[in-house]
C-alpha cells in the first residue's frame, strides 16, 4: 500500500497536494490522518509550520464496502458488512434483519448493488478488482437451488430424450448451471439469446 506525506498552508491544502501525488481524484478514494495542524507562528511571521498529513489509497474492496454502507444508511437499513478474500475476488457479505429489500425480485436489486460496488472498487485503480456482494447468504442459497434444478433437468432430458430451455439468468447463474451439467455424464449445455434474456439450454451429448 502506497503511503505518502503531504504539506500545505492548511490541512485542506495538504490534502489536495496529497490527492495529486497519489493520482486520486476524490477524497472518497483515500484515507488519511492529520499529523500536524498548521501553525502560523508569532504574528504570522516567525516559527510558522505547515499542516502535515499522511495519506494512502483505499483498498478497492474497502471502497466498495463503504459505498454499500452509505447506500444502506440512506435507505434507513441496518446491516453489518464483512469482507472476505476468496481466490481472485472479494466477497462482501451483508447480514442483518429484514434485508429482503436489498435482494429484490430474483436478486435483481442485489445484482444492481454488486454492479455499483464494482464501479466504486475500480474507480481510479490501475489493477481491476472483482467484487461479489451477498445479502443474508442469498447467493449461496440460490446457487444450491440452481445446482439441484440442473440435476433434475438432466434427469428429465435423459428420460424424455428432449432438450430443455431454462428461463433467462444472469451470467453468474448460468455459469452455475453449466458447471453442474459438466458433471453429468452424457449431458451438454450452452447459452443462447442476447442479454438480459440469455438462456441456458440443456441437452444430450451427441
Amino acid at each position: 500500500m502506497k503511503t505518502i506525506e503531504a504539506t500545505g498552508k492548511t490541512v485542506d491544502e495538504a490534502l489536495k497536494a496529497g490527492l495529486a501525488e497519489l493520482g486520486a481524484k476524490e477524497m472518497a478514494d483515500v484515507d488519511y490522518e492529520v499529523l500536524e495542524e498548521a501553525n502560523v507562528g508569532f504574528l504570522g511571521l516567525l516559527g510558522g509550520r505547515p499542516a502535515r498529513v499522511r495519506m494512502w489509497l483505499q483498498a478497492p474492496e474497502v471502497k466498495a464496502c463503504r459505498l454499500l454502507e452509505k447506500i444502506m444508511e440512506k435507505m434507513g437499513i441496518r446491516g453489518e458488512t464483512q469482507i472476505e478474500e476468496v481466490g481472485e475476488y472479494y466477497e462482501i457479505q451483508i447480514d442483518g434483519d429484514d434485508l429482503g429489500i436489498l435482494i429484490g425480485r430474483r436478486g435483481r436489486t442485489l445484482d444492481a448493488l454488486q454492479y455499483l460496488a464494482n464501479l466504486a472498487a475500480n474507480r481510479g485503480s490501475a489493477k481491476r478488482a472483482r467484487i461479489i456482494v451477498d445479502v443474508a447468504s442469498y447467493r449461496k442459497r440460490r446457487a444450491e437451488t440452481l445446482r439441484n434444478l440442473a440435476q433434475r433437468l438432466c434427469q428429465r432430458v435423459r428420460r424424455q430424450r428432449r432438450k430443455v430451455v431454462l428461463e433467462p439468468m444472469t451470467p453468474q447463474e448460468r455459469r452455475i448451471i453449466h458447471l453442474t451439467v459438466q458433471g453429468e455424464k452424457g449431458m451438454v449445455s450452452y447459452s443462447e439469446g442476447e442479454e438480459p434474456f440469455r438462456r441456458v439450454v440443456i441437452g444430450l451429448e451427441e
